[in-house]
């Protein structure tokens, strides 16, 4: 968290969900506090670290208090990172939150909501409090203990 006001996060632009029935909306998730981590599945330390580092805030927090969302934008090796290959890139490493696909740029580039958040690459982690407010913004590896923490301290504030 840092000294600046909190702004209010922009609605995801995605152009397909993996696990979920509905698509997922930043204002639907208000009451939570909100893990967006955004990624790559060619990205090592998204592989290693960001995706293994969601999936346990998915399985230790309890889901009506913490929301975890996954963001695949991908602004390189586009043939390679296709809807099927992230299909069974979840599949097969059984990523158990929803997961949305980034919404090319039209002029291509920077993704829609990965130039949005002005995220600068993958792995990238918005933490977004009770009233969809950006409190953590972080291009890179955060520990777990710290990440943690942050969160603990959101789901203290009051709602």
């Amino acid at each position: 968290m840092d000294g600046d006001a909190p702004v209010i996060a922009p609605e995801l632009q995605v152009s397909r969900w993996f696990n979920t029935t509905e698509p997922i909306t930043l204002p639907s998730l208000r009451g939570r506090v909100v893990l967006l981590h955004a990624f790559q599945m060619l990205c090592p330390a998204c592989v290693s670290h960001g995706l293994p580092q969601a999936q346990r805030v998915h399985r230790l927090f309890p889901r009506e208090q913490v929301a975890v969302v996954g963001l695949h934008t991908v602004f390189e090796h586009h043939a390679a990172m296709g809807p099927d290959a992230l299909a069974a890139f979840i599949h097969e490493y059984r990523w158990p939150f929803p997961i949305g696909v980034d919404l090319p740029a039209p002029q291509g580039g920077v993704p829609t909501t990965m130039g949005q958040l002005a995220l600068r690459g993958t792995p990238s982690l918005v933490l977004l409090d009770r009233e969809g407010a950006v409190r953590m913004h972080h291009f890179g590896a955060v520990d777990d203990l710290a990440l943690g923490a942050v969160i603990g301290q959101l789901l203290a504030e009051p709602a």
